[in-house]
C-alpha cells in the first residue's frame, strides 16, 4: 500500500478515524492524505456564505494533520469545494490512492434514506476499496 486518502467529514471530530489512518499507515508504510470538502455544489443556493463552509472543512483537516503528526504519521492535507462524495472520489484519483478511509455514517435511517450517506456512496462508486472506520461504542 503506498497512500491512503482520508474523508474528514467538515465540522466533525473524529479522533477514531485519524487513529485508525495512522495505525493503517504504520502497518503498511503507506503515506497519508487528508481531504475534507465543504459540500457546497453552488453558493449562490445557499444563505451561508461557502466561508463557513471552507472554515469548517479546515477545522476539521487541521485536527485530522494534528492527531496524524502526534502519533508521528506526517500527512498531506486539502480542504476543497464541492459535493463531498464526488470530491473525495476525484481526490483519491488525483493521488494514486490504494484505499480510501471514511468514517461510519452517524445519520439515522430516516435522515440516511432521505440525504445519503457519503460512505455508502463512495462504497458504490469508488474503483479502489473503501474502509469505513465506525466511532468507538
Amino acid at each position: 500500500m503506498q497512500r491512503i486518502v482520508v474523508a474528514a467529514k467538515a465540522g466533525s471530530d473524529q479522533p477514531w478515524l485519524a487513529d485508525a489512518a495512522a495505525e493503517l499507515a504504520h502497518q503498511t508504510g503507506a503515506a497519508v492524505s487528508v481531504v475534507s470538502l465543504d459540500g457546497l455544489d453552488m453558493e449562490a443556493l445557499s444563505t451561508t456564505p461557502r466561508s463557513e463552509f471552507h472554515d469548517a472543512a479546515q477545522r476539521a483537516v487541521d485536527g485530522f494533520v494534528e492527531r496524524l503528526s502526534a502519533a508521528g504519521v506526517t500527512a498531506d492535507a486539502e480542504v476543497r469545494p464541492g459535493k463531498v462524495s464526488r470530491g473525495i472520489l476525484l481526490f483519491a484519483e488525483e493521488k494514486e490512492a490504494d484505499a480510501i478511509l471514511v468514517g461510519a455514517s452517524t445519520k439515522g435511517k430516516v435522515a440516511r434514506k432521505v440525504l445519503g450517506s457519503v460512505p455508502v456512496e463512495l462504497i458504490q462508486r469508488a474503483r479502489r476499496p473503501v474502509i469505513v472506520i465506525s466511532p468507538p461504542s
